[in-house]
C-alpha cells in the first residue's frame, strides 16, 4: 500500500522545503499538502510537479487556528485515507515579534552569549490574541489546533503492524521558564511562541506514553535557525541583509544555524529512516549545519519529565472536550 504523508503549513519555508526532500527520498510517497492558503498551496503543488511530475501529491484545506477547519479537514482526510504513515505538524506563527535590543546588547558582551545567540532566550517577545474559539491564537496555531487533529485522526494513525510518526516542528527557543501549567496558553505574559512550543514537547512526551502500545509514535524536532517568512518579520528586511554575512560566521559558534529551509527540515527527513520504537521519547533532534555546509543531526535531551506531561495532557484532554462541545452547541 502506498505510503501517505501529511504536512500541516506546507505551502512554504520548511514545510516546503520538507515536502521537497520528502520526495526526494521517496518518489512513490504520496504527499499531502495542509495549508490555510489554497493559492499558496496550489503553487508549492505546481513547483513540486515541475520537479516531480510523477509525484502523487493531494491538497487540504486547514487552518490550525480554527476548531472548526482542524474538525472539518480531519473529516475530509479520514474521506481520503485509509490510514497515514506519517504526519508532519509543522505549521506555526509569530504575532508582531520583537527583538530587545538592550537586550542583545547586554547579553553580547556577556558569558551568555553563545546561549543567548543559539537559542534567543531572553531576546524575543511578541503580542498575542484571543481566537473566535476563546482560545489564545499562538497556542491554538502552533499547538492545540494539532492536538485535535491527532485526537481526530487516531484512527488512521494507530496500527500496531505498522507504526505511524507525529513529527512536531518545535523551536530552539522553547524554553521551560517561559511554560506554566496554570497559565498553558500563556495568556500572561510576552513569550507565547517559545511557551507554545514547550507545550508541543510536553506534549510528544504524554503522546508517546499514550499512544506507543497503539503503533503511534511522536518525535520533535528543532529546524534550528532559518531564514523564512516568520523570521524575516522580526526585524526591518534592510537588517537581515546587513546581518546575514554574520549569521554564516556564527555557524563556527553553534551549528544550530541551518539558515535555509532546506538544511532546517533535515531532521524530519533523519526521522523518515528511523525506527520510531528505537527512538528516546526525552530527545528533541536539532537540525545542524557545519560551516562549510554539510548537513547533519544532533540529538539533545528536552527539559521535560513525564510526570509535567502527564499533568499537561490531562488539561488538555479536558480542554478538548470543553472546546468541542461548544462546537456540537454552537452547530445546533
Amino acid at each position: 500500500m502506498q505510503k501517505v504523508a501529511v504536512i500541516t503549513g506546507a505551502s512554504s519555508g520548511i514545510g516546503s522545503a520538507l515536502c521537497h526532500r520528502l520526495l526526494q527520498e521517496d518518489a512513490d510517497l504520496h504527499v499531502c499538502l495542509a495549508c490555510r492558503n489554497m493559492d499558496k498551496a496550489n503553487a508549492t503543488r505546481n513547483e513540486l510537479l515541475y520537479y516531480y511530475p510523477h509525484a502523487d501529491i493531494s491538497l487540504i484545506q486547514i487552518d490550525v487556528g480554527k476548531l472548526d477547519s482542524v474538525l472539518h479537514a480531519a473529516k475530509e482526510i479520514k474521506t481520503r485515507f485509509q490510514r497515514l504513515d506519517y504526519l508532519f505538524l509543522n505549521a506555526g506563527i509569530m504575532v508582531k515579534p520583537r527583538v530587545s535590543l538592550r537586550a542583545f546588547l547586554r547579553g553580547i558582551f556577556s558569558r551568555r552569549i553563545i546561549r543567548m545567540l543559539s537559542t534567543a532566550e531572553g531576546l524575543m517577545s511578541q503580542e498575542d490574541r484571543v481566537t473566535p474559539d476563546g482560545l489564545q491564537e499562538v497556542f491554538e496555531t502552533n499547538f492545540f489546533g494539532h492536538f485535535i487533529l491527532i485526537r481526530q485522526l487516531e484512527a488512521l494513525l494507530c496500527c500496531v503492524e505498522k507504526p505511524s510518526k507525529l513529527v512536531w516542528t518545535s523551536s530552539v527557543n522553547a524554553h521551560k521558564n517561559n511554560f506554566s501549567l496554570d497559565d498553558y496558553q500563556h495568556q500572561h505574559g510576552k513569550e507565547a511562541y517559545s511557551s507554545s512550543k514547550y507545550a508541543t514537547d510536553l506534549a510528544s512526551v504524554a503522546l508517546n506514553n499514550h499512544y506507543n502500545k497503539q503503533g503511534l509514535y511522536s518525535s520533535v524536532i528543532c529546524p534550528g535557525v532559518v531564514m523564512t517568512n516568520m523570521t524575516y518579520e522580526i526585524l526591518h528586511p534592510l537588517f537581515w541583509k546587513l546581518f546575514l554575512p554574520i549569521l554564516w560566521l556564527l555557524r563556527l559558534l553553534t551549528p544550530t544555524y541551518t539558515l535555509t529551509p532546506y538544511n532546517g527540515a533535515e531532521a524530519q527527513i533523519w526521522l523518515l529512516k528511523q525506527k520510531p520504537e528505537l527512538l528516546d521519547p526525552l530527545a528533541k533532534f536539532h537540525s545542524c549545519t557545519t560551516f562549510l555546509g554539510k548537513n547533519y543531526v544532533e540529538t539533545r535531551k528536552m527539559d521535560v519529565t513525564e510526570d509535567m506531561a502527564k499533568k499537561f495532557y490531562k488539561k488538555m484532554l479536558e480542554l478538548e472536550k470543553q472546546v468541542l462541545n461548544s462546537c456540537h452547541q454552537h452547530k445546533k
